[in-house]
């Protein structure tokens, strides 16, 4: 049972999923369409319903979907808060977070007990952000010297690489040779940043996901398909990194 919270295409509903009430968005879009629902991967369903349908429909739509909510919940990842204690992977290896108790300072990886650890310097308020600064330097870092070498080998240009924090992206690439990543493939194995970086490289060569494309990801990356698999299985994991901040 669905409880409209509004009129006409309202901007939330509730469905009741195994005997609690469940808020989902409803998004119009002019694109869709059919009736769509989806989580993102910070876990709040998402009902997408095309601009000229009817609610009525929709409502059964959603109806007819709560088994599948219900599953699909259950396997939502939960944010991971970056706070004293918690355990952050950095390029796939997990590390704990340890405050340093000063106000000043970077932060550095450290071995404490013979397992690596983050010293993470700043107050409690702060100390979230300047890991997260740090782990986008990290990040740009891997990403410019990926970028380099796949650039190389398909004879492209490069403008620029700057980091972002999509909430479903993990890059994007304009035609004028600006490329975006996700800084939390930093947190991800080597190969699954690499993997996206000869990606987002290739579609200078092939602006589109046709089989030229992804020929030229595999002529630049060989092995592309380990971090493709990697990222399906693992990715929305990772996109819960931080959320909170």
């Amino acid at each position: 049972m669905i409880a409209l919270l509004q009129k006409k295409w309202p901007e939330t509903a509730e469905a009741r999923v195994d005997g609690r009430l469940v808020a989902v968005a409803v998004r119009v879009s002019a694109r869709a369409r059919n009736y769509r629902l989806s989580i993102p991967h910070h876990g709040a369903p998402v009902l997408t319903v095309p601009r000229y349908g009817r609610w009525s429909e929709a409502e059964a739509f959603l109806n007819r979907q709560t088994a599948w909510l219900a599953a699909r919940l259950k396997r939502v990842a939960k944010p991971v808060s970056f706070r004293a204690g918690a355990l952050v992977p950095v390029r796939g290896v997990d590390h704990r977070i340890v405050p340093t108790g000063s106000v000043r300072g970077r932060v550095e990886v450290a071995m404490l007990d013979q397992d690596p650890v983050l010293m993470v310097p700043g107050e409690v308020a702060h100390r979230a952000r300047r890991l997260i600064d740090w782990l986008k330097t990290e990040a740009r870092r891997d990403l410019d010297r990926r970028v380099a070498v796949h650039a190389k080998r398909l004879g492209v240009t490069v403008k620029s690489v700057a980091m972002r924090s999509q909430a479903t992206r993990w890059g994007s690439c304009s035609t004028t040779g600006r490329l975006n990543f996700n800084w939390r493939l930093v947190l991800a194995p080597p190969f699954v940043l690499d993997y996206v970086a000869a990606h987002e490289v290739a579609h200078l060569v092939e602006m589109n996901h046709s089989e030229a494309f992804w020929d030229t990801v595999e002529h630049t990356l060989p092995g592309m398909e380990r971090g493709r698999a990697w990222l399906k299985a693992h990715g929305r994991q990772l996109m819960v990194y931080g959320l909170d901040v």
